[in-house]
């Protein structure tokens, strides 16, 4: 180890002692300071530290032909500031060169966590090809902005509706906050913290009456599809999703218990379903095909009918009801109950929502059910109602 008081013209002229790789040159003028000459003559400054743990540690600087010696002191004083209080500036920069690029985290982690759980992955890969990755594949996880997230959502809503534009933003969250739960190197922080979700108003909501329900079942039995009354009926009576009807199994049916056993809902947990009355009528009636535990087998194949499109498409314009998608029986089903008093909580556990907000949509119809109500105290008063353009009160 060689110790002088540096200077330009030293390490200008500064050369590696021959036969050896490099030569250390220490600064008597800045402690820990040292300059490193290469036999290829290429000279970079350190600063060689010990830890609080007393280990031997030297941080890179920058190269001589970049960092004059008076920079390299200043820096080498700053960070020996620093290392006195707790900063380990090598073992950070350790730290942070194990840090992932987006994309090698979302392929290497992310994906084979979420396919091995997640029904809905394939939407997540379709999001994160067409939108994610060629927006932030190539940067490191430690190096994304809020700024920069709002800018993408800001970018994409000129482009996408608002559930579109929320669906990417929501996908950015969770792998970020997954990030953060296995303490991935670098990862301290979720930049999509802070950005808003897109207000969404095109959410459809389209309630049967019951004289329209009543068409509708007229029409369904008259489809080609045998099944399709049971399905639709099931659907009305239960609230329960599409999926999870065309995918339903007779040993998921307790009727002595009055309980349907969804083994894989939306959110991938199982989910029990009450069964009233029209429900246990209606699975007695659903003629039981020999050789499979499918309640609907598509005739053809002997599995579960992936889709129902067509019979339904033409069952619901024989009935003049060409709006009504099948979703909005789900909505039907909910209203029915909002409607007879039952409670948001109620329909809430019927419907399998995880999280209140969902059904706080219903919310209104709760209102109406009140305010019609509240209505039958009318008959107890007569007033002396204003005529039409009178003067009234605030309602």
């Amino acid at each position: 180890m060689t110790k002088l008081l540096l200077d330009k013209q030293s390490v200008w002229g500064a050369d590696c002692r021959e036969g050896a790789q490099k030569t250390c040159l220490f600064d008597a003028g800045c402690r820990g300071l040292m300059l490193e000459v290469r036999a290829t003559g290429r000279k970079t400054y350190y600063l060689r530290y010990l830890d609080d743990r007393g280990h031997q540690r030297q941080y890179r600087l920058g190269d001589a032909r970049d960092l004059s010696l008076e920079a390299a002191r200043r820096q080498a004083d700053r960070l020996r500031a620093r290392i006195i209080d707790g900063h380990d500036p090598a073992a950070a920069r350790a730290e942070k060169r194990k840090t992932p690029r987006f994309e090698d985290f979302v392929g290497d982690f992310y994906l084979p966590f979420a396919r091995s759980y997640k029904r809905s992955v394939q939407t997540d890969e379709s999001l994160l090809k067409n939108h994610l990755l060629p927006a932030f594949g190539r940067r490191y996880m430690d190096d994304l902005t809020r700024q920069e997230v709002q800018a993408f959502v800001a970018q994409k809503s000129t482009t996408h509706k608002p559930a579109s534009v929320n669906r990417m933003l929501i996908l950015l969250r969770f792998i970020f906050n997954q990030a953060l739960k296995w303490e991935v190197a670098g990862v301290s922080s979720n930049p999509t913290h802070g950005v808003r979700q897109m207000r969404e108003n095109n959410q459809k909501e389209r309630y049967l009456t019951e004289e329209e329900a009543q068409r509708l079942y007229l029409s369904v039995c008259q489809s080609e599809n045998p099944s399709l009354q049971y399905i639709i009926a099931l659907l009305i009576l239960t609230g329960a999703r599409k999926s999870e009807v065309l995918q339903a199994r007779w040993g998921d049916f307790d009727c002595a218990r009055r309980l349907w056993r969804i083994p894989t809902s939306k959110s991938g947990r199982a989910r029990h379903v009450p069964l009233g009355d029209g429900v246990i009528e209606t699975l007695q009636l659903v003629p039981r095909q020999p050789l499979t535990e499918s309640v609907f087998p598509n005739p053809t194949t002997g599995r579960p009918y992936t889709s129902i499109f067509s019979a339904w498409n033409a069952a619901r314009k024989r009935a003049g009801l060409a709006e009504v998608r099948i979703h909005d029986l789900r909505h039907s089903f909910a209203s029915a109950l909002v409607n007879q008093g039952r409670s948001l909580y109620e329909v809430q556990k019927i419907l399998g929502h995880s999280q209140i907000k969902t059904t706080q949509r219903y919310a209104h119809l709760a209102n109406e059910t009140l305010v019609a109500a509240a209505n039958t105290a009318s008959s107890l008063l007569e007033l002396n109602r204003p005529r039409a353009g009178a003067n009234g009160g605030a309602c």
